[in-house]
Parts: C-alpha cells; structure tokens; sequence
C-alpha cells in the first residue's frame, strides 16, 4: 500500500515560482526512480521530469528544461522548483513512481504504478 501525496499547487502569475512536494509512504516501492507528470484539460498526461534516487540524475521533458528543477529530499520525498512559469504550465500535477527497478529512463505514464491524487497548478497571465 503505497501512498504518494502531492502538495504545493496554487495559482501564481506568469514568470512566478512555485514549488511542489510529494510524499510517499506505506508499502515498498523502487526507490531509484520517481517522476512528475501533469495533465491539462483535453490532453493525455504527460511527462515533466525524474529522478534516480541513488544517483541524482535528473531527466526533464524539453518544455521545462531550464525552468523546472527536480530534487530529492529525506523520508522518500521528490520535489519539483518551478520558476519562469508560463501560462502553458498549468495543469494538474502528478507525482509518480514505478513499482519496480528501472534501469531506463521511464517517460510513459503506462511505466509507472503509484501516483498520488494530483495538485492543480494555474499560472495566469
């Protein structure tokens, strides 16, 4: 029984920050990789960034490379600093992790197990 909780959405205006936190508690899980994805309305989910545990790697989706920042924290929590933020950034943001270890990097939402409960993000114009 894995539970990932996300927390930090809000509204913010354009070129703003804002940062999200996800929690994850009970069960076992792979703790090498966690991602972030987010969905908008009409539009299927799609990957934003993630994180090898051990390592420190990172992998972002070319939308927010340069302005999105994922970090590790303690206790099995991922972050995920969002500056310079555009209007196309809003969405519903998931965190995410895969049941089992991965040795790629996972970018399809198909490849990932737990998710939390989402935290809206708006940037306004």
């Amino acid at each position: 029984q894995v539970q990932l909780v996300e927390s930090g959405g809000g509204l913010v205006q354009a070129g703003g920050s804002l940062r999200l936190s996800c929690a994850a508690s009970g069960g076992t899980f792979s703790m090498e990789i966690m991602g972030w994805f987010r969905q908008a309305p009409g539009k299927e989910r799609e990957f934003v960034a993630s994180i090898s545990w051990s390592g420190g790697s990172t992998d972002y989706d070319d939308s927010v490379k340069g302005r999105f920042t994922i970090s590790r924290g303690n206790e099995r929590t991922v972050y995920l600093q969002m500056n310079k933020m555009k209007p196309e950034d809003t969405a519903v943001y998931y965190c995410a992790a895969p049941a089992r270890y991965s040795s790629r990097w996972l970018r399809s939402h198909y490849e990932y197990d737990y998710w939390g409960q989402g935290t809206q993000v708006t940037v306004s114009s």
